[in-house]
């Protein structure tokens, strides 16, 4: 008599794998619907009470939608190149951690240049209704650059105002500087407490916490 062969693929198993490509697909589908300007696809990866940070937009993510959509509308390039995916899932919560590029195309001081910024997206979760959606995506700005377009093109930057930006994410907030937007000064890069605060406030999320945020709320 053979001896019956044990499955290693147990119910519950199987069931997070689902629920992980379930994540991996909201994530996936937010770069692509809102670098192709999908505006009404990109609405149903956020959930109603769904906040999103940036260098330059803080704030719902339906207002976020709408201001993407009148830069896309106007010229603002801003494209972004997703890269590996790891989520921490604790029943109907979770938090995953996206590598990911920024890239932004734009004029400083009359010279066209493209700023690409390492990074990763780090986005809290819920599934609600049986649906997987974002509540709260900070980006976590690891490192940046910024290149001429042409490359025969000179070009002089303001040494003050890129030392007054915080490392990880300087070239990307000088140009958008430029640009005429205001820049936040304070988000989480590779190293530091910001980034630190944000790994904690992730945990308590997926241990239960009332909000996606910290005591102060969203900022």
């Amino acid at each position: 008599m053979h001896n019956a062969v044990r499955n290693p693929w147990r119910p519950s198993v199987q069931n997070q794998m689902l629920e992980k490509l379930a994540i991996a697909e909201v994530i996936q589908n937010w770069a692509v619907w809102r670098d192709a300007g999908d505006w009404e696809r990109l609405r149903t990866v956020w959930h109603d009470d769904g906040w999103m940070t940036a260098t330059w937009f803080q704030g719902p993510a339906e207002k976020f939608i709408a201001v993407s959509q009148a830069g896309f509308d106007r010229g603002v390039s801003i494209l972004h190149f997703l890269g590996g995916i790891s989520i921490d899932l604790n029943d109907h919560r979770a938090t995953a951690q996206t590598k990911m590029t920024i890239s932004q195309r734009g004029l400083v001081d009359g010279v066209l240049v493209d700023v690409v910024c390492t990074g990763r997206f780090f986005d809290f979760l819920a599934k609600r209704n049986g649906r997987w959606a974002i509540v709260r995506r900070q980006p976590i700005y690891e490192k940046d650059r910024m290149d001429p377009v042409s490359p025969d093109a000179r070009l002089t930057l303001d040494a003050a105002l890129l030392d007054s930006f915080p490392e990880g994410y300087r070239h990307l907030a000088y140009l958008q500087t430029r640009l005429g937007f205001t820049i936040k000064k304070d988000l989480p890069q590779l190293k530091g407490e910001a980034v630190m605060r944000l790994y904690a406030e992730g945990l308590a999320w997926r241990e239960g916490a009332p909000t996606a945020f910290p005591a102060g709320g969203p900022g």
